[in-house]
């Protein structure tokens, strides 16, 4: 069994949750209204993991920064273990949508040699463990937002946030 490890912490939008492992991050979440939210998102392997804030100061830094409407990347290591190989492949093709822009799921599939595969990257999306560090909420419908795991509205302030700050 490999070593778990997490924290939660506060941000002016909620409480964050990030669970990782000797090899990257495994989960986070988009803000909750409790660090007892945030944690239960972070799913089952919080159980087995310890409360290790100093291992994820850097990463906890930049997701407030992101959250106030700075502009920073996320160049950390991810655990994609438990993914599919499709998954981990759209997810690594969304990690490189530049911060401010978005991309059509049709342009994700593109991407993969896979351009009928619309549903299937809608899905593999909706099973992002990693909101904002892979960036989802970059992709959208042709005919307007498209879903999101964090729901429409959740969508809308990340894509306005990053249009704002991305004006500065």
């Amino acid at each position: 069994m490999k070593e778990l490890f997490y924290t939660t912490f506060e941000t002016g939008r909620g409480w964050v949750g990030v669970l990782g492992s000797g090899r990257g991050l495994l989960r986070t979440t988009l803000p909750q209204p409790s660090a007892r939210e945030a944690r239960e998102l972070l799913g089952d392997g919080v159980r087995q993991a310890e409360l290790s804030p100093h291992l994820f100061q850097d990463v906890a830094s930049r997701l407030v920064s992101y959250l106030e409407g700075y502009r920073v990347g996320f160049p950390d290591e991810l655990d994609l273990s438990p993914a599919t190989g499709f998954q981990c492949r759209v997810w690594l093709v969304t990690r490189t949508i530049p911060y401010g822009e978005s991309r059509s799921y049709g342009w994700v599939a593109e991407q993969l040699g896979q351009g009928r595969a619309l549903q299937a990257v809608g899905q593999a999306l909706a099973a992002n463990p990693l909101p904002i560090i892979i960036p989802c909420h970059r992709v959208v419908a042709k005919g307007g937002l498209g879903g999101y795991s964090g729901g429409a509205e959740m969508k809308q302030y990340l894509l306005g946030l990053e249009a704002a700050a991305s004006v500065r």
